[in-house]
């Protein structure tokens, strides 16, 4: 089962078709319980156990998703983001902390 929250399916929303597309495509490989790898998808143990990150791009830029596998049919998508800098902007990540947490309790 997949769960967006509701913030996170706004952020989702201004992601070009493109990109909303290989998300979905993503999602429902996860769903399937297909394991996802780089360069698509990976581990983002700084934020919490069990956190991943897609990696999405066109020509437009480069977009992430963070997800959480908290238990194994349930994946809950946290964050969504343009990438505008190299590293992981510390928003963002705070951001996703905050949102695991709100799930988590």
């Amino acid at each position: 089962m997949i769960v967006i929250l509701k913030a996170c399916g706004r952020e989702i929303l201004v992601f070009p078709r493109e990109v909303r597309e290989d998300l979905a495509d993503a999602l429902a490989r996860l769903d399937a319980g297909l394991p996802l790898t780089m360069p698509l998808s990976r581990p983002m143990p700084g934020i919490g156990p069990g956190v991943h990150e897609l990696r999405l791009r066109d020509r437009a830029g480069a977009y992430r998703v963070v997800y959480a596998l908290i238990r194994r049919d349930v994946v809950h998508v946290l964050h969504a983001f343009k990438k505008t800098t190299q590293a992981t902007p510390r928003r963002s990540i705070e951001l996703a902390r905050q949102r695991l947490k709100e799930i988590q309790s």
